[in-house]
């Protein structure tokens, strides 16, 4: 196929309008902010961690325009940004912790050299019994948080589960077994 070629008005050649294209008219428009908004909600997500496939996804777009974005001069730049931003908000995190750790490692020293006699021996142990747990990673949670379950149990499995509780617990020193005094036939308080 051949492309036209005519004199223009001031002799010039140039060539017809490529008939194969859609006309200028009918092109489709691109709305920027809407491409712009995508862009960060792309770059947002693959700061949060996300892998491309998922990014593209939750965003129901085509994993390559995923790539393409991040990969892109723009996509790389606001990605290091965002990162550099994140660390330096980290750094200034894991600095307090520091200083309050030093603060409370220099009470607690104060009360483990206390030689006055103004704290006493029960005191000191409840303060070493905390740090230990607490710099350890001993201690127990305190927040539990658990989702409501149903359940349908058999007699049998429902013993089991009581029989394991109690075990857990007379383990735990939480219950004590006494045992009942038994009473003869010829007793007289019986009814």
């Amino acid at each position: 196929m051949e492309v036209s070629e005519r004199n223009g008005l001031y002799g010039f050649e140039y060539r017809e309008e490529d008939r194969r294209r859609v006309p200028a008219t009918e092109r489709k428009a691109h709305n920027i902010k809407q491409l712009w908004q995508r862009h960060h909600e792309i770059v947002n997500l693959a700061a949060k961690g996300f892998k491309q496939t998922e990014i593209a996804e939750i965003l129901n777009i085509h994993p390559q325009t995923v790539s393409n974005t991040l990969n892109s001069h723009l996509g790389e730049y606001k990605l290091s940004e965002i990162r550099q931003e994140r660390d330096e908000e980290t750094k200034k995190v894991v600095e307090k912790v520091r200083v309050l750790t030093d603060k409370a490692l220099a009470t607690y020293h104060e009360i483990f050299d206390d030689e006055s006699g103004e704290i006493g021996l029960r005191d000191k142990m409840k303060v070493a019994d905390t740090v230990l747990l607490e710099l350890s990673g001993l201690r127990v949670p305190t927040k539990i948080y658990s989702q409501a379950t149903s359940l349908s149990l058999t007699a049998e499995e429902l013993t089991e589960f009581k029989r394991r509780g109690i075990l857990a617990a007379k383990e735990a020193g939480m219950v004590i077994e006494v045992e009942a005094e038994q009473k003869t036939i010829g007793d007289k308080g019986e009814d």
